[in-house]
């Protein structure tokens, strides 16, 4: 199953349980640490890359439609860094983000994720209430173990994909990636 080799693989890195529990005493709900840190340690592991890549930053995404106060999510940075100051740590509430978007309302962190640009950064990793790694992935796991790189259904600037891949660099980083071109 490709949930438990996501699990196996990453319980090889080193810091990830004390990244997770960190962030499982701010208490947010519905929360997950998501994208990058993920995937770019999926891809590191599959390439075979002994040190892992640098990380721009380590989102972390939540659900709170009663305090969808930009404010809120900078107090949350500051406590994490205030924990862990290594990390540029961003947090943004995916209750507000519609806003942003100028989308109608996403319902759930799952609902809003499955709308950012590539389906392989669509994944979260959190701490359950028995402290197991739980998985939120609403495309699925295929084009992280695939090594794919393509666009959500859900995200309509096609334009934008590809500059974001373009503009990441990931396909140098990461060699063995395949970018799916649109039909």
């Amino acid at each position: 199953m490709q949930k438990d080799k996501l699990i196996q693989i990453l319980l090889t890195k080193e810091n990830l349980l004390r990244d997770l529990r960190i962030v499982q005493q701010l208490e947010l709900p519905s929360w997950c640490i998501s994208a990058g840190y993920v995937r770019n340690y999926v891809w590191d592991h599959m390439h075979g890359y002994e040190q892992s890549t640098p990380l721009n930053d380590v989102d972390i995404v939540y659900y709170d439609p009663n305090d969808i106060e930009e404010q809120t999510e900078k107090r949350w940075e500051s406590i994490l860094i205030d924990s862990y100051p290594h990390y540029n740590w961003s947090v943004k509430n995916q209750a507000r983000m519609h806003l942003r978007n100028l989308a109608e309302p996403y319902h759930s962190v799952e609902d809003a994720m499955k709308r950012w640009p590539e389906t392989v950064t669509v994944l979260g990793i959190y701490l359950n209430a028995d402290d197991q790694i739980e998985i939120i992935s609403p495309h699925g796991l295929g084009d992280l173990f695939n090594l794919a790189i393509r666009k959500s259904p859900y995200f309509h600037d096609k334009d934008y994909f590809y500059q974001r891949v373009a503009s990441k660099g990931w396909l140098k980083t990461w060699p063995q990636l395949k970018l799916i071109e649109e039909t």
